[in-house]
């Protein structure tokens, strides 16, 4: 993906779960875009970052770095969340059998 970093936020949450709804599992591509969204993950909003966590579940793939790095951002603004996203973010770390105790 050429010009994944001009993407912001939305359009990176929005990417990874228009790819996960249909079952695009291609770990070359969710490699890449965990690679492009970690150092950026604090300029997620909540939503945006429970659909990014939730389309890496969905597709069965852990990225440990990313999972961890969403958990330490999403502790930060837990009151953000609305009980639909806690509940989405509980959800993708038990799927993919991410330990994160804080959440």
């Amino acid at each position: 993906i050429p010009r994944l970093r001009e993407f912001n936020s939305q359009g990176i949450a929005n990417m990874v779960w228009a790819h996960a709804s249909v079952g695009n599992s291609s770990p070359e591509l969710f490699d890449k875009i965990a690679g492009d969204a970690l150092p950026r993950l604090n300029e997620f909003n909540s939503q945006a970052l429970a659909n990014t966590i939730w389309a890496y579940a969905t597709i069965g793939y852990s990225s440990p770095e990313l999972f961890d790095k969403a958990a330490e951002v999403a502790l930060q603004r837990l009151q953000d969340f609305n009980s639909q996203g806690i509940a989405n973010m509980l959800w993708a770390y038990a799927s993919v059998g991410h330990s994160s105790p804080e959440l």
